[in-house]
């Protein structure tokens, strides 16, 4: 389909994006580690762990798994003989401080669509998480990459749904009321059944009731990525949970056309491609309609289906921050027009 920067080279095995970490439950894993099956619900308190204790589970960091701008992710075997993945940011006062800030917030969440923290190492100024490692990669490989396996229809439906219940708990059910700050989907991975799990803390803030005006003291460092970002957010500065509910309309886009979020090589913008059509998605011809969806489906898919969840892009993608839906309209919204498929209660929980 388009073409989107890669961020991250995936090469099989031996590295993959630094979003990709979550649960393993296999006897063994696809890099040759004997693993215990394991529920990861039996490890609900994070752990506090020392610097030795982070290089005996690294094996001295020997396999890098994930690479960023600002942080690397090594593999890790833990003491319940599970596979962890440890986050590393570089050494500067400034990525210390967003270690911190990254820590702060993941040690406030626990929800079944939301990559789980497992441990941390705060020692002096050598800081790491340790997170679940995820091995079936991200949305950004299923819908974008060399992967042979399409996304069904339903499975694409299943998991608008289960970030919108993510969201909802970052924005509505959290203490301190959360913004993501980079909902693309590279940071939204597909465990082994293929469910969603939000991760990448490290634009997020913590503390929001509605909207933020950044200080005129400090220098505003922009949260976002090209394709998902709120234009109203690059226009004015102010960071809102409205600028994570624009950044899902584009990811609905991305579900439903197939296509991605931005094209390096021409410069163009997926909003900006389907806008028009958008506009008119609720009364668009069946036969235009169809043209809309990822034709690597095959015609596999529900038209009514299709036509409701591009008019709820279209809402979330409005001008106006003030008239995008919530993260719980969002949902009475899928629950109205979509059939989801039945998983287990745990999984569609709010």
């Amino acid at each position: 389909m388009g073409c989107l920067p890669r961020f991250f080279r995936l090469k099989p095995i031996t590295r993959r994006p630094i979003s990709q970490v979550g649960v393993v439950v296999a006897a063994r894993d696809d890099i040759g580690f004997h693993v215990k099956e394991k529920d990861f619900d039996d490890d609900c308190c994070e752990k506090k762990y020392s610097w030795n204790d982070i290089e005996r589970l690294t094996m001295n960091f020997a396999r890098v798994v994930g690479s960023g701008g600002f942080s690397t992710v090594f593999l890790a075997r833990l003491p319940s003989l599970t596979l962890g993945a440890v986050k590393i940011h570089g050494n500067s006062d400034h990525l210390n401080r967003l270690f911190k800030q990254e820590l702060d917030i993941l040690l406030q969440l626990r929800h079944d669509n939301i990559v789980k923290l497992l441990g941390h190492c705060d020692d002096q100024d050598r800081g790491a998480l340790v997170l679940e490692y995820v091995p079936n990669g991200s949305l950004q490989d299923k819908l974008h990459g060399a992967a042979t396996e399409i996304l069904s229809w339903k499975r694409r439906m299943a998991i608008a749904f289960q970030l919108a219940q993510a969201l909802e708990y970052l924005h509505d059910k959290c203490t301190l009321q959360i913004v993501h700050g980079d909902i693309k989907a590279s940071n939204i991975l597909l465990d082994e059944h293929l469910n969603c799990k939000l991760c990448d803390f490290g634009s997020a803030k913590m503390g929001f009731s509605s909207m933020v005006m950044p200080s005129s003291r400090t220098k505003q460092v922009m949260m976002g990525s090209p394709g998902y970002t709120d234009p109203h957010y690059l226009r004015t500065g102010m960071a809102s949970k409205k600028n994570d509910i624009y950044s899902y309309g584009v990811i609905i886009l991305e579900l439903v056309t197939g296509m991605e979020a931005f094209c390096e090589e021409r410069g163009q913008l997926l909003t900006s491609m389907m806008g028009p059509m958008l506009r008119n998605a609720r009364d668009c011809e069946a036969t235009k309609m169809a043209e809309m969806v990822d034709p690597r489906l095959a015609g596999d898919f529900d038209l009514k289906e299709a036509r409701a969840m591009l008019s709820l892009s279209a809402l979330c993608l409005g001008q106006s921050p003030v008239l995008r839906p919530s993260a719980a309209q969002i949902l009475q919204e899928i629950r109205q027009n979509v059939r989801l498929p039945c998983f287990p209660p745990s999984e569609f929980q709010n």
